[in-house]
């Protein structure tokens, strides 16, 4: 009889994974490979010459990080904003979420709230950028005039001149934008727990509080490393709201790590060089950073069983080495 031919499945994904691959090569890893080798060149001007290495490859970044004032300052700007904004964010999220996921409640027109607080999140960086500038315009605008009508102020308040008050409101807006974003990712992971546990846990007479704190919140470590780490890269790329709402402005409060790589790229001398080498600086942040978290938020349970099983292991091949030589 003639054996059948056995059908190779694999190769179909291969072949559908393939435009993918080429998109990422053509569109991804080539302009970042491009990228990195610019800041280590003297590339600038509106129409740069080719590009040479300088006699000392890293000066475009000590230039940067000890020469340059308002790089280490959009650096500050950018932390500072995300700091601000992503722990209300994080916390609101959170409560949001015990919330809508309590069965207690029997919370009816979840869809509806959950549509609601994610709607910001969908609106356009341009239009919010109109909306708060209309909100705090001076000297006429719905803020000022809240203000003179409950006598908190006698006269306009010009709120975009003052430094902490416009990255407030910076970090307000992006607050306002992505905590129903991060809602609903820890909705998603508290469905993906074991009812089973939550069923134990109403068994043994635990409340609200400790089933949350004691179940839920151990349960999205995973979940939780995921939104700070996008989040914290998010963060650092901050650049729509704070160049369309105040341009950086007031004294370059407001003045981000990315504003400043466009800036450098696309405005006065052209200084591709120094762009790239900030863009590259902005990875390694945040490469450490990413680095830092999966270290802080791991499971330690599961890396001493690992430890352990490591080292029972060398006890076991060193046992039976003895063994062997004895013999």
């Amino acid at each position: 009889m003639r054996r059948r031919s056995k059908l190779h499945y694999s190769r179909y994904g291969y072949l559908f994974c393939l435009p993918f691959v080429l998109a990422f090569l053509v569109f991804s890893l080539y302009p970042i490979l491009y990228t990195a080798f610019i800041g280590f060149t003297d590339m600038k001007g509106v129409v740069p010459k080719t590009p040479h290495i300088l006699d000392d490859p890293l000066e475009n970044f000590k230039n940067l990080l000890f020469e340059n004032e308002l790089f280490r300052m959009s650096l500050m700007n950018t932390a500072l904003i995300w700091i601000v904004n992503f722990i209300p964010q994080l916390g609101l999220a959170l409560l949001l979420t015990a919330w809508f996921t309590n069965k207690r409640l029997k919370l009816r027109g979840q869809g509806a709230f959950k549509i609601l607080f994610y709607m910001p999140n969908i609106i356009t960086a341009g239009t919010i950028a109109v909306l708060f500038s209309s909100l705090f315009a001076y000297p006429i605008g719905p803020i000022n005039s809240m203000y003179q009508m409950f006598g908190w102020s006698n006269e306009a308040i010009n709120f975009l001149q003052d430094k902490t008050t416009a990255r407030g409101i910076v970090a307000f807006i992006q607050f306002w934008m992505w905590y129903g974003h991060t809602m609903l990712i820890l909705i998603a992971g508290v469905l993906g727990i074991n009812p089973a546990i939550y069923e134990a846990a109403a068994i043994d007479g635990a409340n609200g509080f400790q089933t949350f704190f004691r179940i839920t919140l151990p349960s999205l470590r995973t979940i939780m490393l995921f939104t700070l780490i996008t989040s914290m890269i998010g963060g650092l790329q901050m650049f729509d709201i704070p160049q369309l709402f105040l341009a950086g402005q007031p004294d370059n409060s407001t003045y981000t790590a990315t504003m400043f790589i466009y800036s450098q790229a696309f405005r006065g001398s052209y200084l591709y060089n120094r762009a790239a080498a900030a863009s590259m600086i902005l990875f390694v942040i945040a490469a450490v950073l990413s680095a830092f978290l999966f270290y802080l938020m791991r499971d330690r349970d599961a890396a001493r069983l690992k430890r352990e099983e490591r080292r029972i292991r060398k006890a076991a091949k060193a046992a039976s080495q003895g063994g062997v030589t004895h013999a």
